[in-house]
């Protein structure tokens, strides 16, 4: 059964470009452009993954939506992507974090990823 998608991307053109990947790869895709619809499909969908933009302008981020998704779901895995520098963050808290542009290959490594079970620590 395929994996339930979430693709939140305030550039719409961007954002279907890389959904149209995500769905051609084999996963059920939604894709959003606005923080507001994201909870919504995140409240009525069964998803498997968040891939998120981390900055999304008129919106709240990409890392308050993935709080409050985890709040819903505590092990729902996220894929963030950025344009911007982000040195200072704490990559280990984040994990995994695309650099814009992001290419097929970069995007569908990371949802690979994504879905593979953790080791317990």
């Amino acid at each position: 059964m395929a994996k339930n998608i979430l693709l939140v991307e305030d550039d719409e053109p961007l954002a279907a470009a890389l959904g149209t990947i995500v769905e051609q790869a084999g996963y059920r895709v939604t894709v959003v452009s606005h923080f507001e619809h994201a909870l919504n499909v995140l409240e009525s969908d069964a998803i498997d993954l968040l891939v998120t933009d981390i900055v999304m302008p008129k919106s709240i981020n990409g890392l308050a939506l993935s709080r409050m998704a985890r709040m819903r779901r505590p092990t729902l895995p996220v894929v963030y992507m950025t344009a911007y520098d982000i040195s200072g963050v704490d990559r280990q808290v984040l994990g995994e974090v695309l650099r814009k542009p992001v290419d097929r290959e970069m995007l569908l490594d990371a949802i690979e990823r994504a879905f593979q079970p953790t080791e317990p620590s």
